[in-house]
């Protein structure tokens, strides 16, 4: 009975797994091959893209239009017009954009995301096309954080699963996840966090935008490679995409673009 009872398990454990397989093996197109996410975007005629919204300069919403707009968002368009289909944005916190490509929820995430080997491991990621410095921005009258080193033991704002956030937490701080650049200078400047560690257009624009805001930056990290990350083994659409970004370097759009929104040239190392 225990045999027959084993041997009953063993057959439904291997046709579930094989039934899971099936699911998420793609449909074979006509030379019987089977179809890339590049084939079904083309198919389709649009690249989904995943997006904060929220995160000026990079992706966020006009205040006068309320359009989506950004660095990232006018790349995005971009891309999808070199693929030849157009670009459909989808809004999401930031902890949830990798996991959407996981799923096949985005096919691509535009939202200066940093390049790590940590999450190499996990999706394919373009050719950087723009690099960034990491600050660390304190309030105008602190004078005890002046180094990263100085975090160990204070509290800081970032969103959650951010590199910013994980950075902070090697440097030994308690960090508080919130959603946007804004709420966290708005805790800073009230005095409910120490720091906070972002990236350095963030802060230029914020401060073009605030000028008379009373925050500085007293540390700052070697320049970061951004890039844009695909589901892992989808190599062809991310050739694509690299195809689509040397383009838009030679024809100097790229700079354009930064320049445009970031108010210099960061596209080079």
């Amino acid at each position: 009975m225990k045999k027959t009872f084993k041997a009953l398990l063993a057959a439904a454990m291997a046709f579930t797994l094989t039934a899971c397989a099936g699911n998420s093996a793609k449909p074979a197109d006509d030379t019987g091959s089977e179809k890339t996410v590049l084939d079904e975007i083309k198919e389709r005629g649009y690249l989904i893209i995943g997006t904060e919204g929220n995160w000026s300069p990079w992706t966020y919403h006009d205040e006068n239009t309320n359009e989506l707009t950004g660095f990232d968002v006018e790349v995005g368009k971009e891309i999808a017009k070199a693929l030849g289909v157009e670009a459909r944005f989808e809004e999401a916190a930031w902890e949830s954009l990798l996991a959407g490509v996981d799923s096949g929820r985005f096919d691509i995430i535009c939202n200066g995301v940093g390049y790590t080997d940590e999450r190499a491991q996990s999706y394919e990621f373009s050719d950087p096309y723009v690099y960034t410095r990491k600050v660390l921005i304190v309030a105008a009258d602190n004078d005890t954080i002046k180094t990263f080193d100085d975090l160990k033991g204070k509290t800081t704002a970032n969103s959650s699963g951010s590199t910013y956030a994980a950075i902070a937490e090697e440097y030994g701080a308690k960090v508080e996840y919130i959603d946007t650049f804004g709420e966290t200078i708005t805790l800073l400047t009230q005095g409910r966090i120490d720091a906070t560690i972002n990236s350095e257009v963030s802060y230029l624009d914020y401060m073009a935008q605030h000028p008379d805001a009373a925050i500085k930056i007293v540390d700052q990290s070697e320049g970061e490679s951004v890039c844009y990350p695909v589901k892992k083994g989808e190599t062809e659409l991310c050739d694509a995409v690299n195809a689509a970004l040397a383009d838009l370097r030679s024809s100097g759009r790229l700079s354009e673009l930064s320049e445009q929104f970031f108010g210099g040239d960061i596209t080079n190392k």
